[in-house]
Protein backbone atom coordinates (compact mmCIF):
# COMPACT_ATOMS: atom_id res chain seq x y z
CA UNK A 1 0.00 0.00 0.00
CA UNK A 2 0.81 3.19 -0.60
CA UNK A 3 -0.44 6.59 0.79
CA UNK A 4 -0.25 10.20 -1.57
CA UNK A 5 -0.87 13.01 1.25
CA UNK A 6 -2.05 16.10 -0.83
CA UNK A 7 -2.34 19.91 0.99
CA UNK A 8 -3.57 23.26 0.03
CA UNK A 9 -5.32 25.88 1.28
CA UNK A 10 -8.59 27.33 0.14
CA UNK A 11 -8.75 30.41 -1.84
CA UNK A 12 -12.02 31.88 -0.82
CA UNK A 13 -15.71 30.60 -1.51
CA UNK A 14 -15.52 27.72 0.82
CA UNK A 15 -18.93 26.50 0.24
CA UNK A 16 -18.20 25.75 -3.46
CA UNK A 17 -14.71 23.95 -2.68
CA UNK A 18 -16.42 21.85 -0.23
CA UNK A 19 -19.26 21.29 -2.68
CA UNK A 20 -16.44 20.42 -5.37
CA UNK A 21 -14.55 17.99 -3.01
CA UNK A 22 -17.70 16.13 -1.79
CA UNK A 23 -19.62 15.55 -5.50
CA UNK A 24 -16.41 15.59 -7.68
CA UNK A 25 -12.74 15.30 -6.56
CA UNK A 26 -13.46 12.14 -3.84
CA UNK A 27 -15.82 9.96 -6.27
CA UNK A 28 -13.05 10.45 -8.79
CA UNK A 29 -10.08 9.95 -7.45
CA UNK A 30 -12.04 6.33 -6.11
CA UNK A 31 -12.61 5.90 -9.28
CA UNK A 32 -8.90 6.17 -9.90
CA UNK A 33 -8.08 3.56 -7.32
CA UNK A 34 -7.03 6.26 -4.81
CA UNK A 35 -9.24 5.53 -1.63
CA UNK A 36 -9.57 8.89 0.78
CA UNK A 37 -9.12 7.57 4.06
CA UNK A 38 -7.83 10.90 6.08
CA UNK A 39 -8.79 15.00 5.99
CA UNK A 40 -7.79 17.71 8.18
CA UNK A 41 -8.82 21.07 7.47
CA UNK A 42 -6.89 23.63 10.10
CA UNK A 43 -8.60 26.32 11.84
CA UNK A 44 -5.76 27.92 14.35
CA UNK A 45 -2.02 28.15 13.30
CA UNK A 46 0.78 27.90 10.61
CA UNK A 47 0.58 25.18 7.83
CA UNK A 48 -1.95 24.44 4.89
CA UNK A 49 -5.41 24.72 5.66
CA UNK A 50 -6.25 21.68 4.35
CA UNK A 51 -4.41 17.98 4.78
CA UNK A 52 -5.96 14.84 3.02
CA UNK A 53 -5.23 11.38 2.72
CA UNK A 54 -5.65 8.86 -0.07
CA UNK A 55 -4.11 5.67 -0.32
CA UNK A 56 -3.92 3.01 -3.49
CA UNK A 57 -3.14 -0.86 -3.28
CA UNK A 58 0.56 -0.23 -4.53
CA UNK A 59 2.97 2.22 -6.38
CA UNK A 60 1.93 1.19 -9.68
CA UNK A 61 -1.53 1.64 -8.95
CA UNK A 62 -0.90 5.21 -7.67
CA UNK A 63 1.40 6.26 -10.25
CA UNK A 64 -0.83 5.15 -12.99
CA UNK A 65 -3.68 7.44 -11.84
CA UNK A 66 -1.44 10.28 -11.12
CA UNK A 67 -0.27 9.94 -15.00
CA UNK A 68 -3.58 9.78 -16.51
CA UNK A 69 -5.21 12.35 -18.06
CA UNK A 70 -8.31 12.52 -15.98
CA UNK A 71 -6.07 13.31 -12.74
CA UNK A 72 -4.54 16.27 -14.59
CA UNK A 73 -8.31 17.62 -15.28
CA UNK A 74 -9.41 16.79 -11.67
CA UNK A 75 -6.00 18.91 -10.49
CA UNK A 76 -6.86 21.75 -12.47
CA UNK A 77 -10.46 21.81 -11.40
CA UNK A 78 -8.88 21.71 -7.55
CA UNK A 79 -6.53 24.30 -8.41
CA UNK A 80 -9.73 26.46 -9.44
CA UNK A 81 -10.47 26.52 -5.54
CA UNK A 82 -6.96 26.48 -3.85
CA UNK A 83 -3.98 27.59 -3.38
CA UNK A 84 -0.20 25.79 -2.24
CA UNK A 85 -1.09 22.65 -3.72
CA UNK A 86 1.79 20.27 -2.52
CA UNK A 87 1.48 16.30 -2.79
CA UNK A 88 3.97 13.73 -1.71
CA UNK A 89 3.77 10.02 -1.61
CA UNK A 90 4.78 7.76 0.65
CA UNK A 91 4.98 3.88 1.87
CA UNK A 92 1.84 2.65 4.14
CA UNK A 93 2.08 0.03 6.71
CA UNK A 94 0.76 -2.92 6.06
CA UNK A 95 -2.63 -3.92 7.43
CA UNK A 96 -2.84 -6.97 9.92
Amino acid sequence: MVKLIMSWNIKSDESAYFEFVVQEFAPRIMKLGIRPTEAWYTVYGQGPQIITVGEAPDRETLNRALASDEWGDLLEKLNGFVTDYKQKIVAGKAKT
